[in-house]
């Protein structure tokens, strides 16, 4: 059985390392999965716990659950002006330095709904470049392939959006089945030995309900991910990241529905 890294535990709420390929909790679209991350805590720590939001099942890092239901509404309450996810990403191209992403998003369609929204979200994201490279993997027309590791923020918090806005920048994200492009995931797993969605929630920033003071927490990609990383030599642009501030939004135009 799979033991969780904990990363943060306190009488409220308990943070861990979710690893990628990994579901949240127990839904429809386990498709044979047999551990999922609410279930492995809750054994692991001998306590009942709920997810204070979720991660997708390819996405690696930091996953939150409180201790009770107090602390989960007061921090579910939490906008995205104090409640701060860093997440990060390899993708395609050379992405831009520094970019808002503000492009609204339809809800995808969800089979399990009974009611299905249809109108475009305003969603707002944002990306910064940490690094570039090139590797030897034919893409299209071209004999090399170009990589970024970028860092990203979030405003709203639309599902899917990170992945979503990556691709309309034309910078999908490696590994991404959905909205990637599968003959280069194909090819680029092949030549990293091992495929997911390069895609990790490195740092959180919150108040913490109870002290209200602020707790910021981090966490190291692993796996796969930290594998490329380092066979690109992105480590050191990464671990400078991590002094960087975080991204301050203008909402001033931005209507959340």
């Amino acid at each position: 059985m799979t033991v969780l890294k904990i990363l943060y535990q306190d009488e409220d709420l308990v943070v861990v390392s979710k690893p990628e390929k990994m579901l949240t909790h127990r839904t429809e679209i386990a498709n044979g999965d047999t551990e999922f991350a609410l279930q492995l805590l809750r054994d692991q720590i001998g306590q009942r716990v709920s997810p204070v939001y979720r991660l997708d099942r390819g996405t690696s890092g930091i996953l939150m659950f409180g201790l009770n239901r107090e602390i989960v509404s007061a921090l579910s309450q939490q906008t995205h002006e104090t409640f701060h996810k860093r997440y990060y990403a390899v993708v395609r191209g050379w992405a831009p330095e520094d970019i808002e992403v503000r492009h609204a998003l339809k809800p995808p369609v969800d089979p399990y709904l009974r009611v299905q929204k249809t109108e475009a979200q305003d969603a707002l994201s944002y990306l910064h470049r940490l690094a570039e490279s090139e590797v030897p993997v034919s893409s299209g027309k071209f004999d090399t392939t170009r990589l970024s590791l970028v860092l990203l923020e979030l405003a709203t918090g639309r599902r899917h959006q990170l992945r979503r806005h990556l691709k309309h920048l034309a910078h999908p994200i490696i590994g991404d089945a959905t909205y990637g492009k599968g003959p280069l995931n194909r090819v680029l797993a092949e030549y990293f030995g091992g495929d997911r969605l390069l895609l990790h929630c490195g740092r959180i920033s919150f108040i913490h309900p109870r002290t209200q003071k602020r707790l910021t927490i981090d966490d190291q990609p692993s796996g796969l991910m930290r594998q490329v990383i380092e066979r690109l030599e992105w480590g050191n642009y990464l671990h400078a990241s991590h002094s960087r501030d975080w991204h301050l939004f203008d909402y001033s135009d931005l209507l959340v529905k």
